[in-house]
């Protein structure tokens, strides 16, 4: 295969670009920041805050198990995630949060209420993942509407002040405003505004790479712009910037996406935040993570570090529950916690997009404090 079909078939052409750009646009903030700190308009101490999600596509039925062996994945997560979580605390006194994006094509009421559970004992909250196939507009209105509805029941998803769901979100097979070029798993151009329209307010889908859905624009914060109706309506964007809000879309928050030398090889490697059993956790990949620094524009010293993984099936779950994910939460414990570099908050999806809104909204200082910024906790903990 020529050099040119090696880099299409990984779908680097569909990022690359941005990533260069982005790279460019990190030197340059970090020239800028240094040119700040030696005429005085900037400090250069300080600890840098550290803002950790795991956002889970939590799919229990996955590989077409069967309801029994379902029951016996959420279990192994009821079970198994206060044993890896207890020992752990961030600077808050927060325990690991995990997201659990559940699927609403998956709506068990058993599996729901464990989740409830866990919320409860203060280990996470449920948001809102799809797959779908061949809709319209009309169709997926009247899906998510539904799925939300029966989810919500179990006292899942943030609500406005009149009860209104709100939630964030994951799309399933990437496919985000019907990303693929086959039209296969979604259907529906004007997506996003969709999703909007019926309480989203914050998109986790991406990374994607190697997928073909991967878009040009990576490592940020930011608000897609133009024609939100056009197939995937999520390639233009503005960053989200200090001072600089939009109240009439979705937000969107990636996770890092980088080039990586793979441990003791000269090789390369996509490194795009997703955590299973062939790719486990490690300090190596943490720091990567981090040296992303995705942030909202003027506030850099609150670092968003958003991964994903699809948590239920049994490989991934020793993975994420067993050695690997203790070293991952000891590692971010005392390398990102030690007060003075760094200080680590773990966070649920909504919480991120709080946090991410706070700062928009030009608040400093301790990102705690933003937690409930704008969208409240889910009925499930009060």
């Amino acid at each position: 295969m020529s050099f040119v079909g090696r880099l299409r078939s990984k779908n680097l052409h569909t990022w690359l670009p941005g990533y260069g750009r982005y790279l460019a646009h990190r030197a340059v903030e970090e020239i800028q920041t240094q040119v700040r700190i030696r005429t005085g308009a900037d400090r250069a101490d300080g600890p840098r805050h550290l803002l950790f999600a795991m956002c889970d596509h939590y799919e229990p039925l996955w590989g077409k198990a069967s309801i029994e062996q379902g029951n016996q994945r959420v279990q192994t997560w009821e079970q198994g995630y206060p044993t890896l979580a207890d020992p752990f605390r961030d600077a808050d006194g927060k325990k690991p949060q995990h997201s659990f994006f559940f699927p609403g094509e998956e709506y068990t009421p058993q599996f729901l209420d464990a989740l409830a559970r866990l919320a409860r004992a203060g280990y996470g909250e449920v948001e809102f993942h799809l797959h779908h196939d061949g809709d319209t507009a009309e169709t997926l209105r009247e899906v998510i509407v539904g799925h939300l509805a029966r989810i919500a029941q179990h006292g899942h998803f943030s609500r406005d002040s009149d009860g209104r769901v709100r939630y964030a979100f994951i799309h399933g097979n990437w496919c985000l405003a019907n990303a693929r070029k086959d039209g296969r798993w979604c259907g529906v151009n004007e997506e996003i505004p969709l999703l909007w329209e019926t309480g989203c307010y914050v998109d986790m889908t991406f990374p994607s790479a190697p997928d073909e859905s991967q878009p040009n624009i990576v490592n940020q914060v930011y608000w897609p712009t133009g024609n939100l109706a056009r197939r995937r309506g999520y390639e233009h964007g503005t960053r989200a910037r200090v001072g600089s809000r939009m109240s009439d879309r979705i937000l969107l928050i990636q996770g890092p996406i980088a080039l990586a030398r793979r441990p003791g090889k000269m090789a390369v490697r996509i490194e795009s935040s997703a955590i299973d059993d062939s790719d486990p956790p490690s300090p190596a990949r943490l720091r990567t993570w981090v040296n992303q620094q995705i942030h909202v524009e003027g506030r850099p010293e609150w670092v968003f570090v958003k991964l994903h993984t699809h948590g239920a099936p049994e490989p991934n779950a020793a993975v994420l529950l067993g050695e690997h994910g203790r070293l991952l939460h000891q590692t971010l414990t005392t390398r990102y916690n030690d007060g003075q570099r760094w200080i680590l908050h773990y966070v649920t999806a909504r919480e991120m997009y709080n946090i991410a809104m706070a700062a928009i909204d030009g608040r400093s200082g301790d990102p705690n404090q933003y937690r409930d910024y704008e969208r409240p906790p889910p009925p499930v903990l009060d």
